[in-house]
Protein backbone atom coordinates (compact mmCIF):
# COMPACT_ATOMS: atom_id res chain seq x y z
CA UNK A 1 0.00 0.00 0.00
CA UNK A 2 1.67 3.20 -1.18
CA UNK A 3 -0.98 5.82 -0.50
CA UNK A 4 -0.64 7.06 -4.06
CA UNK A 5 -3.43 6.92 -6.65
CA UNK A 6 -2.86 4.46 -9.47
CA UNK A 7 -4.64 5.99 -12.45
CA UNK A 8 -3.39 3.29 -14.83
CA UNK A 9 -3.71 -0.37 -13.81
CA UNK A 10 -2.55 -3.23 -15.99
CA UNK A 11 -3.16 -6.81 -14.85
CA UNK A 12 -2.32 -10.11 -16.49
CA UNK A 13 -1.58 -8.53 -19.88
CA UNK A 14 -0.76 -10.84 -22.77
CA UNK A 15 0.30 -9.62 -26.20
CA UNK A 16 1.08 -12.12 -28.91
CA UNK A 17 1.85 -11.85 -32.62
CA UNK A 18 1.60 -15.24 -34.28
CA UNK A 19 3.78 -17.58 -32.24
CA UNK A 20 5.72 -14.68 -30.69
CA UNK A 21 4.51 -13.94 -27.15
CA UNK A 22 5.65 -10.42 -26.27
CA UNK A 23 3.93 -10.00 -22.90
CA UNK A 24 2.49 -12.59 -20.55
CA UNK A 25 0.99 -11.96 -17.10
CA UNK A 26 2.31 -8.39 -17.16
CA UNK A 27 1.22 -6.17 -14.26
CA UNK A 28 1.89 -2.44 -13.95
CA UNK A 29 0.59 0.56 -12.00
CA UNK A 30 1.17 4.17 -13.02
CA UNK A 31 0.59 6.76 -10.30
CA UNK A 32 -0.95 10.19 -10.67
CA UNK A 33 1.60 12.95 -11.20
CA UNK A 34 4.65 10.73 -11.73
CA UNK A 35 6.96 10.45 -14.71
CA UNK A 36 7.43 6.74 -15.35
CA UNK A 37 10.29 5.64 -17.60
CA UNK A 38 9.73 2.30 -19.33
CA UNK A 39 12.90 0.54 -20.51
CA UNK A 40 13.83 -2.87 -21.85
CA UNK A 41 15.82 -4.67 -24.49
CA UNK A 42 14.89 -4.89 -28.15
CA UNK A 43 11.72 -6.90 -28.64
CA UNK A 44 10.45 -6.58 -25.06
CA UNK A 45 7.40 -4.69 -26.27
CA UNK A 46 7.82 -1.22 -24.80
CA UNK A 47 5.88 0.48 -27.58
CA UNK A 48 3.42 -2.42 -27.70
CA UNK A 49 2.65 -1.82 -24.03
CA UNK A 50 2.06 1.88 -24.71
CA UNK A 51 -0.22 1.06 -27.63
CA UNK A 52 -2.13 -1.47 -25.54
CA UNK A 53 -2.83 1.01 -22.76
CA UNK A 54 -4.02 3.65 -25.23
CA UNK A 55 -6.29 1.20 -27.03
CA UNK A 56 -4.30 1.11 -30.28
CA UNK A 57 -3.28 -2.53 -29.79
CA UNK A 58 -5.77 -5.09 -28.52
CA UNK A 59 -4.04 -7.70 -26.33
CA UNK A 60 -4.88 -11.38 -26.24
CA UNK A 61 -5.74 -11.27 -22.54
CA UNK A 62 -5.61 -9.08 -19.47
CA UNK A 63 -7.19 -6.04 -17.88
CA UNK A 64 -6.30 -2.40 -18.51
CA UNK A 65 -8.00 0.33 -16.53
CA UNK A 66 -7.36 4.06 -16.91
CA UNK A 67 -9.17 6.34 -14.45
CA UNK A 68 -11.19 3.27 -13.52
CA UNK A 69 -12.44 2.75 -17.08
CA UNK A 70 -11.87 -0.58 -18.84
CA UNK A 71 -9.84 0.34 -21.93
CA UNK A 72 -10.54 -3.02 -23.57
CA UNK A 73 -14.32 -2.77 -23.28
CA UNK A 74 -15.60 -1.96 -26.74
CA UNK A 75 -18.73 -0.24 -25.43
CA UNK A 76 -17.77 0.27 -21.80
CA UNK A 77 -19.21 3.22 -19.92
CA UNK A 78 -16.88 6.19 -20.19
CA UNK A 79 -14.56 4.51 -22.72
CA UNK A 80 -15.14 7.20 -25.34
CA UNK A 81 -14.14 9.95 -22.92
CA UNK A 82 -10.63 8.60 -22.32
CA UNK A 83 -9.25 9.97 -25.57
CA UNK A 84 -9.86 13.46 -24.18
CA UNK A 85 -7.90 12.69 -21.00
CA UNK A 86 -4.67 11.48 -22.58
CA UNK A 87 -2.36 12.55 -25.37
CA UNK A 88 0.15 10.47 -27.32
CA UNK A 89 3.42 11.54 -28.88
CA UNK A 90 4.73 8.93 -31.30
CA UNK A 91 8.32 8.50 -32.44
CA UNK A 92 9.55 11.41 -34.58
CA UNK A 93 6.23 13.18 -33.99
CA UNK A 94 4.24 11.12 -36.57
CA UNK A 95 2.88 14.32 -38.12
CA UNK A 96 0.61 14.45 -41.16
CA UNK A 97 2.92 15.53 -43.97
CA UNK A 98 0.18 17.34 -45.93
CA UNK A 99 -0.79 19.56 -42.98
CA UNK A 100 1.04 22.51 -41.51
CA UNK A 101 2.33 22.30 -37.95
CA UNK A 102 -0.66 24.34 -36.75
CA UNK A 103 -3.11 22.15 -38.65
CA UNK A 104 -1.50 19.06 -37.13
CA UNK A 105 -2.04 20.43 -33.64
CA UNK A 106 -5.62 21.31 -34.52
CA UNK A 107 -6.48 17.72 -35.54
CA UNK A 108 -7.61 16.50 -32.08
CA UNK A 109 -9.56 19.73 -31.54
CA UNK A 110 -11.68 19.12 -34.62
CA UNK A 111 -13.55 16.46 -32.67
CA UNK A 112 -14.91 19.13 -30.30
CA UNK A 113 -18.43 20.05 -31.48
CA UNK A 114 -19.01 23.73 -32.16
CA UNK A 115 -15.44 24.87 -31.53
CA UNK A 116 -14.94 28.10 -33.46
CA UNK A 117 -12.19 27.77 -36.11
CA UNK A 118 -10.55 31.01 -35.02
CA UNK A 119 -10.46 29.86 -31.40
CA UNK A 120 -9.11 26.49 -32.51
CA UNK A 121 -6.30 28.25 -34.36
CA UNK A 122 -5.49 30.38 -31.30
CA UNK A 123 -5.42 27.31 -29.06
CA UNK A 124 -3.11 25.53 -31.51
CA UNK A 125 -0.75 28.51 -31.48
CA UNK A 126 -0.81 28.44 -27.68
CA UNK A 127 0.22 24.76 -27.64
CA UNK A 128 2.97 25.48 -30.17
CA UNK A 129 4.28 28.21 -27.89
CA UNK A 130 4.08 25.95 -24.83
CA UNK A 131 6.55 23.47 -26.35
CA UNK A 132 9.05 26.20 -27.19
CA UNK A 133 8.50 26.52 -30.93
CA UNK A 134 8.52 29.91 -32.69
CA UNK A 135 5.09 31.36 -33.45
CA UNK A 136 5.76 31.52 -37.19
CA UNK A 137 6.61 27.80 -37.30
CA UNK A 138 2.89 27.05 -37.24
CA UNK A 139 2.78 27.79 -40.96
CA UNK A 140 5.53 25.30 -41.78
CA UNK A 141 5.03 21.77 -43.05
CA UNK A 142 6.74 18.83 -41.29
CA UNK A 143 9.29 18.53 -44.11
CA UNK A 144 10.40 22.08 -43.36
CA UNK A 145 11.08 21.35 -39.69
CA UNK A 146 14.14 19.86 -38.04
CA UNK A 147 13.88 16.54 -36.23
CA UNK A 148 13.79 18.26 -32.86
CA UNK A 149 11.08 20.66 -34.02
CA UNK A 150 8.96 17.77 -35.32
CA UNK A 151 9.19 16.11 -31.91
CA UNK A 152 8.09 19.30 -30.20
CA UNK A 153 5.26 19.62 -32.69
CA UNK A 154 4.19 16.06 -31.88
CA UNK A 155 4.21 16.97 -28.20
CA UNK A 156 2.12 20.08 -28.91
CA UNK A 157 -0.47 17.90 -30.63
CA UNK A 158 -0.43 15.47 -27.69
CA UNK A 159 -1.25 18.43 -25.42
CA UNK A 160 -4.01 19.76 -27.68
CA UNK A 161 -6.93 18.67 -25.48
CA UNK A 162 -5.30 19.50 -22.13
CA UNK A 163 -4.81 15.84 -21.15
CA UNK A 164 -4.10 14.47 -17.69
CA UNK A 165 -1.76 11.76 -19.03
CA UNK A 166 0.82 12.05 -21.79
CA UNK A 167 2.34 8.99 -23.45
CA UNK A 168 5.75 9.60 -25.03
CA UNK A 169 7.43 7.03 -27.27
CA UNK A 170 11.22 7.55 -27.44
CA UNK A 171 10.94 11.36 -27.28
CA UNK A 172 14.69 12.04 -27.35
CA UNK A 173 15.71 9.35 -29.87
CA UNK A 174 17.83 10.82 -32.66
CA UNK A 175 18.47 14.12 -30.90
CA UNK A 176 21.95 15.42 -30.14
CA UNK A 177 22.85 15.63 -26.41
CA UNK A 178 22.00 19.32 -26.17
CA UNK A 179 18.66 18.88 -27.90
CA UNK A 180 17.84 15.80 -25.82
CA UNK A 181 18.63 17.62 -22.57
CA UNK A 182 16.45 20.54 -23.63
CA UNK A 183 13.57 18.19 -24.42
CA UNK A 184 13.98 16.49 -21.04
CA UNK A 185 13.75 19.87 -19.34
CA UNK A 186 10.64 20.70 -21.37
CA UNK A 187 8.91 17.48 -20.30
CA UNK A 188 9.78 18.03 -16.65
CA UNK A 189 8.58 21.64 -16.70
CA UNK A 190 5.32 20.78 -18.45
CA UNK A 191 4.72 17.90 -16.04
CA UNK A 192 5.14 20.19 -13.07
CA UNK A 193 3.23 23.19 -14.42
CA UNK A 194 0.31 21.22 -15.87
CA UNK A 195 0.17 18.43 -13.29
CA UNK A 196 0.70 15.78 -15.95
CA UNK A 197 1.26 12.09 -15.46
CA UNK A 198 3.87 10.95 -18.00
CA UNK A 199 4.33 7.43 -19.39
CA UNK A 200 7.67 7.59 -21.18
CA UNK A 201 9.22 4.84 -23.30
CA UNK A 202 12.94 5.48 -23.59
CA UNK A 203 16.39 3.95 -23.79
CA UNK A 204 18.16 7.14 -22.78
CA UNK A 205 19.89 6.85 -19.40
CA UNK A 206 20.25 10.63 -19.18
CA UNK A 207 16.47 10.97 -19.51
CA UNK A 208 15.90 8.33 -16.83
CA UNK A 209 18.11 10.25 -14.43
CA UNK A 210 17.04 13.77 -15.37
CA UNK A 211 13.25 13.50 -15.21
CA UNK A 212 11.91 10.06 -14.26
CA UNK A 213 10.47 9.51 -10.79
CA UNK A 214 10.36 5.75 -11.32
CA UNK A 215 11.60 3.16 -13.82
CA UNK A 216 9.83 0.02 -15.00
CA UNK A 217 12.00 -2.62 -16.68
CA UNK A 218 10.44 -4.95 -19.24
CA UNK A 219 12.11 -8.35 -19.40
CA UNK A 220 11.00 -11.97 -19.57
CA UNK A 221 7.65 -10.83 -21.03
CA UNK A 222 6.64 -8.80 -17.98
CA UNK A 223 7.56 -5.85 -15.77
CA UNK A 224 10.53 -7.48 -14.11
CA UNK A 225 11.17 -4.69 -11.60
CA UNK A 226 10.23 -1.09 -10.87
CA UNK A 227 11.92 1.50 -8.73
CA UNK A 228 14.45 4.34 -8.85
CA UNK A 229 17.60 4.46 -10.93
CA UNK A 230 19.69 3.52 -7.90
CA UNK A 231 17.35 0.61 -7.14
CA UNK A 232 18.24 -0.89 -10.51
CA UNK A 233 21.85 -1.36 -9.37
CA UNK A 234 20.74 -4.06 -6.94
CA UNK A 235 18.75 -6.11 -9.45
CA UNK A 236 20.31 -9.50 -10.18
CA UNK A 237 19.34 -9.93 -13.83
CA UNK A 238 21.74 -10.08 -16.81
CA UNK A 239 20.13 -7.39 -18.96
CA UNK A 240 19.38 -5.07 -16.05
CA UNK A 241 22.93 -5.46 -14.75
CA UNK A 242 24.49 -4.78 -18.14
CA UNK A 243 22.28 -1.78 -18.82
CA UNK A 244 22.59 -0.09 -15.44
CA UNK A 245 26.23 -0.96 -14.70
CA UNK A 246 27.70 0.06 -18.06
CA UNK A 247 30.01 3.05 -18.58
CA UNK A 248 27.17 5.44 -19.43
CA UNK A 249 25.18 4.41 -16.36
CA UNK A 250 28.22 4.94 -14.14
CA UNK A 251 28.73 8.39 -15.64
CA UNK A 252 25.10 9.28 -14.96
CA UNK A 253 25.31 8.06 -11.37
CA UNK A 254 28.56 9.94 -10.82
CA UNK A 255 26.72 13.07 -11.91
CA UNK A 256 23.92 12.21 -9.50
CA UNK A 257 26.33 12.11 -6.56
CA UNK A 258 27.31 15.71 -7.28
CA UNK A 259 23.71 16.92 -7.59
CA UNK A 260 21.73 17.85 -4.44
CA UNK A 261 18.48 17.53 -6.41
CA UNK A 262 19.27 14.17 -8.00
CA UNK A 263 16.23 12.51 -9.53
CA UNK A 264 17.67 9.07 -8.78
CA UNK A 265 17.13 9.38 -5.02
CA UNK A 266 14.35 6.92 -4.30
CA UNK A 267 11.26 7.97 -2.44
CA UNK A 268 10.33 5.82 0.58
CA UNK A 269 7.62 4.03 -1.40
CA UNK A 270 9.68 3.52 -4.55
CA UNK A 271 11.81 0.57 -3.50
CA UNK A 272 12.13 -2.06 -6.24
CA UNK A 273 9.11 -4.28 -6.75
CA UNK A 274 9.41 -7.62 -8.59
CA UNK A 275 5.77 -7.32 -9.64
CA UNK A 276 3.06 -4.66 -9.62
CA UNK A 277 -0.29 -4.58 -7.91
CA UNK A 278 0.40 -6.94 -4.99
CA UNK A 279 -1.20 -4.57 -2.47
Amino acid sequence: MTGREAIIKVRGLKNQFGSNVVHEDLDLDVYRGEILGVVGGSGTGKSVLLRSITGLQRPKAGLIEVFGVDVLARDGAGRDTLDDRWGVMFQDGALFSSLTLRENVEVPMRAIPGLDPDLRRELADLKISMVGLPYLSGDNYPSELSGGMRKRAGLARALALDPEIVFLDEPTAGLDPIGAAAFDTLIRNLSQSLGLTVFLVTHDLDTLFAICDRIAVLAERKVLVSGSLRDMLDVDHPWVHEYFHGPRARAVLDTAQDSPDARSDARPDQSPHPTEGDA
